[in-house]
């Protein structure tokens, strides 16, 4: 008798939590999956935490009805201000980035000294710190709110035009001059770097090219996976392959935009989204 399918909500405030999204379609073969990107009314990294909390548990409660059975919150701020707020508010279970951001760092870093990339309002919850913390490690968090718009407007190495992913690139090393001095000044030695942002990852072929070469670069999206697949009991994928056409896709604002920008996170075309209205 075959099992009956698992159907997993996936919450980001707009388009990089498809990262999270791809790794998940990859690992978990025999689920279904509705993703929500509330992208008329990012960025959460600007808001306040009452405004985040109000948001996401709207997007929560939306996913539950829609028969979720799980919920995966792909967006670091929402993770960092807003997952308590969120559990409280449903009845299935929720895993956000955060935490497994952490586990995976905790998994690899020798000097227990972590360098976490993110948001202004991530950085400022200090919720990568603390879940460091916990796992025995230290965490320099700096703050990039340049990064996502240059992302979002495409100007990375996949950029045909070398102008503009130079742009990126003078940023990235601009951020990480000032990260490599405050961890100079707390005596502290960072072996991996932490991509605090689920949009960070389609800056890694960059970000590798600036980094110390022994220096680890995690993203939270496969470690995010893994975990939902062990909590679901759910069977390890066979192989690598990856179809959207498992997922609905729901956005709070523009259906093509949606389209476009989020096909480069996925890494395969985003065929139907369906617009909805969750207010102001």
């Amino acid at each position: 008798m075959s099992q009956p399918v698992v159907r997993i909500g996936v919450f980001d405030s707009g388009f990089g939590g498809l990262t999270v999204l791809r790794a998940l379609l990859e690992q978990l073969p025999a689920a279904e999956f509705c993703y929500l990107g509330d992208s008329a009314r990012l960025p959460y990294g600007s808001k306040s935490r009452e405004t985040v909390a109000r948001y996401a548990v709207e997007s929560a409660r939306l996913l539950e009805s829609d028969g979720a059975q799980y919920l995966v919150i792909a967006c670091n701020t929402a993770s960092a201000l807003a997952l308590d707020a969120i559990r409280e508010s449903v009845r299935v279970p929720v895993l956000g980035v955060i935490e497994t951001g952490a586990d995976s760092a905790a998994a690899v870093s020798v000097s227990r000294d972590v360098l976490v990339l993110a948001t202004d309002a991530t950085v400022q919850s200090h919720a990568y710190g603390a879940a460091c913390a916990e796992r025995g490690m230290r965490a320099l968090e700096q703050a990039c709110p340049l990064l996502v718009p240059l992302i979002e407007e495409g100007w990375t190495t996949a950029n045909p035009d070398p102008e503009r992913s130079a742009v990126t690139r003078r940023v990235l090393q601009l951020y990480l001059a000032e990260a490599a001095a405050r961890a100079a000044d707390a005596g502290m030695t960072p072996d991996t770097l932490l991509l605090g942002c689920t949009h960070y990852p389609l800056l890694r072929d960059m970000l590798g090219s600036l980094v110390p070469a022994n220096m680890r670069i995690l993203d939270s999206a496969q470690t995010t996976a893994r975990r939902v697949q062990r909590e679901l009991g759910a069977p390890a994928a066979s192989s690598s392959s990856a179809s959207s056409r498992r997922c609905r896709f729901l956005a709070t604002d523009s259906v093509e935009k949606f389209q476009s920008l989020g096909s480069r996170f996925l890494g395969q075309p985003i065929r139907e989204v369906e617009h909805i209205d969750l207010g102001g």
